[in-house]
């Protein structure tokens, strides 16, 4: 029989208190009841699909699929632990960690689900709008806390955004799903640029941190990078800003095309300047001190997350650096799976679920439980789920490395390719989703197989690699310095690869380079595309950067060469 979950931690994970667990109980209440009424026939699938989405449960090809929020992508121990009880006890065996920092369980049954959602709310967890046309799980950094070049806590903003926008009376029912990233750093590590709503934050002139304010990006059938609507945000107006910017959508936004729904699509049509006096004028027409944060105010809620105590690790970076010297594979993992920490002597590690031929994302039972030890051994019980579909320790000793990475690597979770051409994104596909055109899986094990030398990846070097089973775009392979999307191909699968895109500060959206090919010629056409970068490269050029000089015609050429 599967061990029941141990109770969660708090440390780097706001805490909740008794209304919080409150509101959470009586809504499971609610959706049991809304269960048992579809079950008995009450209620048909027309009336209960509404209720079942506004709970994160989806009807896929196969079973139901229920997304669970991970807001801001923040775990303790204890919550990965229920993940991997859920997973054993109501799926089969594994989850999928998805590109908004949530988790998917894919062979969910109906009558179950209340009980898992009860599950979850003990751990103090939920899958409220992680579906619907409403503001979705609100993703940030996975170094937030952590990393050295931060200019405030991107969790606290976001758990402050996770409040204003749950159940917002006025956002509900927007015209489309709506999606918001923010990053404590001016460096994009949330691709803010491809959101509804991007936050970057930044010194302002007073040394104070303000946000820069990027709107209507977006991926999908009409991919489009985000244009900066404001420089200099503070923080006492973000949420009365925000709510600016929604109601003007909300007013806006068209409901009689769901292709031309989202907010880029209303940004365009109005032009920036004129979206922005909308914005403007309902902002300066709000009673602004309702909404305004004060100082106080996000003091508390800081308070709620619990702070690491950090030792003393001033000589953990020398003896990292000798035994760095003594092993060459574990001297490659450190160079491609860590990030400078604030606290000397730490560094926060990125685990990578990405082995070779492996299903990007996907995380057994087995393999939760173990993350959730090594959180508790290495990282004060702590996880995050990046946006990338790897996890990350964000406080680790420089001196526990090697045993971490021993620990990993004898269980399929030491892989050394973060940020290189195996750190392949994927949606699930065709494999599980009603919507897509052809399976992302198989392709991406393909492809992970192809490139699994160690020395031929770090020749290659930075190439992210992104797979997207139709247009919808959930592999977000528009933003990919390679992407690859499913079609139909006259009742086929068959595969379009794009060229140049990017999701960081210089966001780029990836061109289509010809006509779509088979799984297996798509895989070949990939390898000839990389080759022909190793062969035009300059010194020190990355793969990106060679495709911006060079253009797509060399990259087309080699891609649709015949033998």
């Amino acid at each position: 029989m599967p061990q029941t979950p141990t109770p969660p931690t708090d440390v780097g994970r706001y805490a909740y208190d008794a209304v919080d667990r409150t509101f959470l109980k009586q809504r499971v209440e609610q959706f049991r009841d809304q269960v048992q009424r579809r079950i008995s026939g009450a209620l048909s699938e027309d009336e209960f699909k509404p209720l079942r989405l506004m709970n994160g449960l989806y009807l896929q090809l196969h079973a139901y699929m229920l997304r669970v929020a991970i807001p801001y992508g923040i775990l303790s121990a204890g919550q990965m632990r229920t993940l991997a009880y859920i997973a054993r006890r109501y799926d089969r065996d594994y989850g999928h960690f998805t590109t908004r920092q949530n988790i998917q369980f894919n062979w969910i049954k109906l009558e179950d689900t209340p009980d898992i959602l009860s599950i979850l709310a003990d751990a103090e967890m939920h899958a409220i709008q992680t579906s619907g046309n409403c503001i979705r799980n609100v993703t940030s950094d996975q170094f937030a806390g952590a990393a050295r070049d931060e200019v405030l806590d991107p969790r606290v903003h976001a758990e402050i955004l996770r409040q204003w926008s749950t159940l917002h009376p006025e956002f509900t029912f927007l015209p489309r799903k709506f999606k918001i990233a923010i990053s404590g750093s001016a460096q994009d590590r949330v691709a803010a640029r491809f959101h509804d709503i991007g936050l970057l934050a930044r010194k302002g002139d007073n040394g104070r941190a303000v946000f820069e304010v990027y709107v209507g990006g977006g991926l999908g059938r009409t991919p489009v990078i985000g244009v900066k609507l404001r420089n200099d945000l503070p923080e006492e107006d973000l949420i009365a800003y925000l709510e600016a910017v929604l109601r003007v959508y909300n007013a806006y936004g068209r409901r009689d095309n769901i292709y031309k729904a989202r907010i880029k699509i209303l940004v365009q049509a109005l032009g920036l300047d004129a979206f922005r006096d909308e914005v403007n004028a309902e902002f300066m027409a709000m009673d602004r001190s309702r909404y305004r944060l004060q100082p106080e105010v996000v003091e508390a809620i800081r308070a709620r997350f619990a702070s690491p105590v950090f030792e003393d690790a001033s000589t953990a970076s020398a003896q990292l650096a000798e035994q760095i010297k003594a092993d060459p594979d574990f001297a490659s993992w450190v160079g491609t799976n860590t990030h400078p920490h604030q606290q000397d002597g730490y560094c926060s590690v990125t685990i990578s679920c990405k082995p070779a031929g492996g299903i990007p994302g996907d995380v057994t039972s087995a393999q939760m439980d173990l993350l959730a030890n090594l959180a508790d051994q290495y990282s004060f019980g702590e996880l995050r789920i990046t946006h990338l579909q790897n996890v990350v320790l964000g406080h680790v000793r420089k001196d526990g490395l090697l045993a971490l990475w021993q620990v990993l690597t004898a269980n399929g979770l030491g892989t050394a390719n973060v940020g290189m051409i195996t750190d392949i994104i994927a949606c699930p596909g065709l494999d599980y989703c009603a919507l897509a055109n052809a399976r992302s899986i198989p392709i991406a094990q393909k492809l992970s197989q192809r490139f699994s030398s160690a020395a031929l990846q770090h020749e290659i070097g930075a190439l992210r690699l992104n797979i997207s089973g139709c247009i919808n775009a959930c592999g977000h392979h528009h933003a990919g310095h390679i992407g690859i999307l499913g079609v139909d191909k006259r009742g086929e699968e068959a595969f379009q690869i794009t060229l140049g895109g990017n999701a960081g500060e210089d966001a780029s959206i990836g061109q289509i380079i010809g006509s779509a090919m088979s799984e297996d010629e798509t895989v070949d056409a990939i390898a000839r595309i990389v080759d022909t970068y190793l062969v035009q490269r300059k010194p020190g050029e990355r793969f990106i950067e060679t495709c911006r000089r060079l253009g797509a015609a060399p990259f087309k050429d080699a891609a649709y060469a015949t033998a």
